[in-house]
C-alpha cells in the first residue's frame, strides 16, 4: 500500500490541528481523517461518525500498527510542510 497524495486543511483550534485526505495507489481516497494535539503530541484519528446511541464509530481505519504508523507519519510530515508553508507566506508579507 502506498500514499500517493495528502491534503491537509489546516485550522486553528487548541485541539483539532488539521483535516486530511489521504489518496492509496491512485486509486482509493480516505478523506475527513483529524489531526489532533494530545497529551503526548500529534495524532491521526481515522474518519469516524456517531451511531444510534451516541458513540463514535470510525467508518475506516487501519488493521495494523505499521500501516497506522505509515498513515501518521505521512499526514503529520505534510501538515508541518503547510505550517512552514504558512509561515514563510506570513514572513513575506511582513
Amino acid at each position: 500500500m502506498n500514499i500517493t497524495d495528502v491534503k491537509v486543511f489546516v485550522r486553528n483550534n487548541k485541539q483539532l490541528k488539521a483535516f486530511a485526505n489521504i489518496v492509496i495507489d491512485d486509486a482509493f481516497i480516505v478523506k475527513n481523517l483529524k489531526l489532533i494535539e494530545g497529551k503526548n503530541g500529534l495524532f491521526v484519528a481515522m474518519p469516524s461518525r456517531k451511531n444510534k446511541i451516541g458513540e463514535y464509530q470510525d467508518v475506516a481505519h487501519p488493521i495494523n500498527a505499521e500501516t497506522r504508523i505509515s498513515i501518521e507519519n505521512i499526514v503529520i510530515a505534510k501538515y508541518n510542510e503547510v505550517k512552514d508553508l504558512e509561515q514563510e507566506q506570513v514572513q513575506e508579507e511582513l
